[in-house]
């Protein structure tokens, strides 16, 4: 059981929960009293979005992040929905785009000023209209760009490219029509190339949503599904739900064999439902219960017994529903690896509730803090919909670099502008053969990028991107891809620069043994 597991070494075995205090907290929120089971709350580091009452309609209110403290009563809103809301998604690529879906049927899309609201915002930037039904789950593709899938009480899944121009989108890209009830849970696995789904016929899917097939289904008979999520790359899925005994449950699957569960644990006797929030960083999951205020939170690991108990956060204030804050939002000066906001209706609060490492150095943990997933896109809209799959673009979250920002924005300097004429130069002198490239040639170009290192400004966020090289890469197009281009090259020139380093050591040993060589010799 993991309830009561053996010592097992883990950097987060101490990881313990610490509520804001109350200036820090979000007071006189009039959070919904839908009885839907959403989270009701999106957050990025620039604003906190909650689902809120409203006459005549739906609306949702967009706070800026440091607004703590009492809400003005006639804060605006943003209020364009007939019917109301349901669901709220940020736009990972952009702090200033947010989707929201809801009773009415439709699905649109908002943008946000970068300034506090002062009046209502009642026009929409798009508006998708597709589904038959009420639309009760949103999700963003978490690589592609302008990717957003939606799903209806009419039982399909549409996916919608953002990209095009018009304002009103009638037809989706694809609909996916392999459920014959309610799609209770939506979850994408690290790249985007699958989709886990939870229904209400109490079945599991694995999907391959440009294809529209299933690639597994199942269902257990002890175990009733509410919720699922892929669990990052462990080629796990995990689920929460009720045993047939009206218990709460968790379950843990292989996304590849949804026949059996790895493993299958009964929690309590609540009634309220279980949100599961994985740390693909960390590999840590958070079980956050809805009508209770306790967040249990795991360690997952590849092998027996898979899920590995560490603390439970408790509270006597119910939650009923939860915000997480971005990688990049976090507090990483007080080892804060993770950050929910909780919605407290009976007290109309929204309370911050940090997850922290107990650490006495006060340094940068770079432990706990591996290199995370970047507001940048990793594929356009029209790459993903074409069949590449990308994993998503990273970031180091060590401070003293830039700050990390949603928006691809292109820097001004001077130096950026002579890196990228050398960076195109050298893309179009260098796309020969893998056969024709000569050991010389490799020399004389990691000499021209470490020149062009030299004259680049300090400080400056490091991309990787998984297993993909950027010098045999077409020139880019857009500004966008141009930035992404310029950190990779960054990346290699770091490596670069370790290799020289490296060689030089090494001549410095031989230039020392031929030394000692001709010491003897003269002997």
């Amino acid at each position: 059981m993991s309830w009561h597991p053996q010592y097992r070494s883990s950097k987060f075995r101490h990881v313990y929960g610490k509520a804001a205090s109350k200036d820090k907290c979000y007071d006189c929120v009039p959070i919904t009293h839908n009885i839907n089971d959403n989270h009701f709350c999106a957050v990025n580091p620039s604003f906190i979005a909650v689902v809120t009452e409203c006459v005549g309609g739906g609306a949702f209110l967009v706070i800026p992040i440091k607004q703590t403290g009492k809400l003005d009563p006639h804060y605006p809103k943003v209020c364009g929905h007939k019917g109301n809301v349901l669901d709220i998604k940020w736009n990972p690529f952009n702090d200033f785009v947010i989707a929201s879906c809801s009773e009415d049927a439709t699905v649109k899309i908002w943008d946000i000023p970068n300034q506090l609201l002062k009046r209502n915002i009642t026009t929409p930037k798009k508006e998708l209209l597709g589904h038959a039904r009420r639309v009760g789950l949103i999700e963003w593709h978490p690589t592609a760009d302008n990717i957003l899938f939606s799903s209806g009480y009419d039982y399909k899944i549409m996916i919608w490219n953002l990209g095009v121009m018009d304002a009103v989108i009638s037809n989706p890209v694809k609909t996916l029509d392999a459920h014959k009830d309610v799609v209770l849970s939506m979850s994408f696995n690290t790249d985007g190339s699958l989709l886990a789904t939870a229904c209400r016929d109490r079945k599991i899917r694995v999907i391959d949503p440009r294809a529209g097939t299933v690639l597994q289904e199942g269902s257990y008979k002890s175990h009733r599904v509410n919720k699922v999520s892929f669990l990052g790359n462990m080629k796990m899925l995990f689920s929460t739900g009720t045993s047939r005994w009206n218990n709460r449950q968790i379950a843990l699957w292989d996304q590849n064999d949804l026949s059996v569960p790895l493993l299958e644990e009964d929690l309590d006797g609540s009634s309220g439902l279980l949100f599961p929030v994985y740390d693909s960083d960390t590999h840590m999951l958070y079980v956050v219960g809805k009508g209770d205020g306790n967040i249990r939170y795991y360690e997952i690991s590849p092998e027996k017994p898979y899920l590995n108990y560490l603390m439970e956060y408790h509270s006597h204030l119910p939650q009923k529903g939860i915000g997480m804050m971005p990688k990049r939002g976090l507090d990483v000066a007080a080892c804060e690896i993770f950050r929910f906001y909780k919605l407290i209706p009976t007290k109309s609060l929204i309370e911050p509730i940090s997850m922290i490492v107990p650490r006495r150095s006060e340094s940068y943990q770079a432990d706990i803090y591996p290199p995370t997933a970047a507001a940048q896109p990793a594929l356009t809209a029209e790459e993903w919909l074409a069949g590449i799959n990308k994993g998503p673009l990273l970031v180091s979250l060590r401070p003293g670099s830039e700050a990390v920002k949603s928006l691809p924005q292109f820097p001004d300097q001077e130096p950026l502008t002579e890196a990228t004429v050398l960076s195109q130069q050298q893309e179009e002198q260098g796309r020969i053969s893998v056969e024709d490239k000569q050991k010389p040639r490799e020399i004389e170009r990691g000499r021209k990028r470490l020149k062009v290192e030299e004259s680049l400004p300090e400080n400056q966020q490091t991309c990787l991107s998984n297993g993909f090289d950027i010098f045999q890469c077409p020139p880019p197009k857009t500004e966008s891809e141009l930035l992404q281009m310029y950190y990779r090259q960054q990346e290699e020139i770091r490596r670069l620069r370790e290799l020289v380093i490296q060689r030089d050591i090494q001549i410095k040993q031989l230039s020392l043994e031929l030394r000692n060589l001709c010491m003897g010799t003269d002997d």
